[in-house]
């Protein structure tokens, strides 16, 4: 028998050989190798309760997070944290995974970010704006609020400020202040915001406010800035002649049982907002036996308030249709205007103009009776509205009770009694809640804002109460630190009980954000916050 094999039979053999070791590779690795585990398998309970929650818009989101550990030390974790809120079970897997497009990049330190955001807030008006347009021109820089807010505010500006100053940004204080000293000048008062449709009302009067913040020495600017302060107050204190006469409310002026005069807040038009149109309409529409008109003019003297909307205006908390803003004497309100009626009567002494000064003193002095008779509630250790409607005290405790100390106008003894009301009832663990009523509105539970922070911070620092303020002030700060290292934004609101962004409103949550940049950079420079 031949030995010879024939190429076709070569290469049969070459074949089945390739074939045997390929199998005996299988074998020998396939046989010992256990299948790879998925995310799910690895994760479990932590796992399911994630995708079933939807913690993550997406799920394949948290598929494909980095575990910081190994996924054993992280179960065992899980299991001793027991995070039973979606709340808390996000906040979890934001501590022990890097989630793509959630915490996968580190922001800068948050005060360099706010710094390098005032450049890209500021707006300067190249020229007048076309007929039609609704822009209100300025003549000198400004800063803007953010996101759907293009135009310069009124109250938002003041805690803008703030920061501004912090860090250095007086040039940008000046130059707002000259426009706001321009809008008086023009319209008698200041707008709502920069644009045709808020004229007709303006906003809570922080004007007197920020001529403290000005290092300006310049005396035909500062004599040209108090005229313009006086102005602002006469279109306030405009209805004050019939009110006292008539016995009724008139414009922004309310008579008090006494025959004292306080204020409210108002709007000229009773129409439809122009910004809110539809949503305003819709409102009126659920208010059986309400004239339309009646209200319209309700929803823009909150607009007017600054808290639009809150449970402050509402007869029923759980009910928009039930405003009654322009009949109710708001404490904050009160407090600044008294605030002015103080600072007009000091500069007038200081231009040796007595009459004016002695007119002042008097007013302020009137004013402060008259909250302390019908707005202060010893027993209740606060401050509060008053409705007309019902004679009395409205029910709702909120963080407004703390301007009369902002503005230096509450008694050692009543700054102590809201001191402690403030310890009790209104901080929460991310800061100082809004109200203690969750309505839905943005202006209540569990919503915390910037401005109010400040005010409490800066009332109770005033009055001694240091610990209690810097407690305030260190709590609010790593509520936004959390937010900002989760999404690198500064916001406009936040929820001070979870230290989340906050929700509610007319309108999507917005960042940028103005009087969270001004604030955080004030409380920074105070107290020297670590955020590490």
């Amino acid at each position: 028998m031949s030995n010879k094999t024939t190429p076709r039979g070569t290469a049969l053999r070459l074949r089945l050989a390739s074939a045997l070791v390929v199998t005996s590779i299988c074998v020998a690795l396939c046989a010992n190798t256990a299948p790879v585990p998925s995310p799910a398998d690895q994760y479990g309970a932590l796992f399911s309760d994630v995708q079933e929650n939807k913690i993550f818009e997406d799920g394949k989101t948290f598929v494909d997070a980095v575990p910081r550990t190994d996924p054993a030390t992280i179960m065992r974790k899980f299991e001793a944290a027991k995070p039973t809120t979606p709340q808390e079970l996000r906040a979890f897997v934001l501590a022990e995974f890097i989630v793509p497009g959630i915490n996968d990049t580190a922001p800068t330190a948050m005060r360099a970010h706010i710094k390098a955001l005032w450049p890209q807030l500021v707006r300067r008006d190249a020229q007048a704006p076309h007929a039609g347009d609704s822009a209100i021109h300025l003549e000198q820089p400004y800063v803007v609020p953010g996101g759907r807010f293009r135009e310069m505010y009124y109250w938002d500006s003041y805690f803008t400020m703030l920061g501004l100053v912090a860090d250095k940004r007086d040039d940008l204080v000046e130059s707002m202040i000259d426009n706001f000293t321009s809008l008086i000048e023009r319209f008698g008062h200041i707008p709502n915001g920069t644009r045709t449709y808020y004229l007709s009302r303006s906003q809570p009067p922080f004007f007197a406010l920020m001529l403290d913040l000005s290092k300006q020495t310049d005396t035909a600017v500062r004599a040209r800035r108090l005229a313009a302060l006086r102005k602002e107050y006469a279109y306030w204190m405009a209805g004050e002649g019939c009110a006292q006469k008539s016995k009724k409310p008139c414009d922004r002026v309310m008579p008090m049982p006494d025959g004292s005069l306080l204020n409210r807040y108002w709007d000229d038009r009773d129409t439809p907002r122009d910004e809110s149109f539809a949503e305003d309409r819709a409102t009126a529409a659920k208010a059986s036996g309400r004239p339309p008109e009646q209200m319209y003019r309700n929803l823009r003297a909150g607009a007017e308030s600054g808290w639009d909307f809150s449970s402050r205006w509402l007869t029923d908390p759980k009910d928009l249709s039930t405003i009654e803003t322009t009949s109710i004497v708001p404490i904050d309100l009160n407090a600044l205007l008294w605030a002015i009626e103080r600072h007009i009567a000091k500069q007038c002494a200081q231009a040796g103009d007595r009459p004016c000064a002695k007119e002042f003193v008097k007013r302020a002095d009137l004013r402060k009776a008259s909250v302390d008779r019908y707005l202060w509630l010893g027993k209740e250790a606060r401050y509060s509205d008053w409705a007309w409607y019902d004679r009395k005290a409205t029910p709702v405790l909120s963080s407004a009770t703390l301007y009369p100390l902002f503005v230096g106008m509450a008694s050692t003894g009543q700054a102590r009694a809201v001191a402690n009301t403030t310890r009790d009832k209104l901080i929460a663990p991310g800061g100082l809640r809004t109200t203690n009523l969750r309505t839905g509105q943005q202006w209540d539970a569990p919503n915390g804002w910037a401005p109010l922070q400040w005010v409490v911070i800066e009332g109770l620092e005033r009055y001694g109460h240091k610990d209690l303020a810097q407690d305030i002030a260190t709590r609010w700060i790593k509520t936004v630190e959390v937010t900002y290292q989760e999404t690198g934004k500064m916001l406009e609101k936040y929820d001070v009980e979870e230290r989340l962004p906050g929700g509610g409103g007319e309108y999507p949550l917005q960042d940028g954000f103005g009087w969270t940049n001004g604030v955080a950079s004030a409380i920074l420079e105070r107290y020297l916050i670590s955020t590490d």
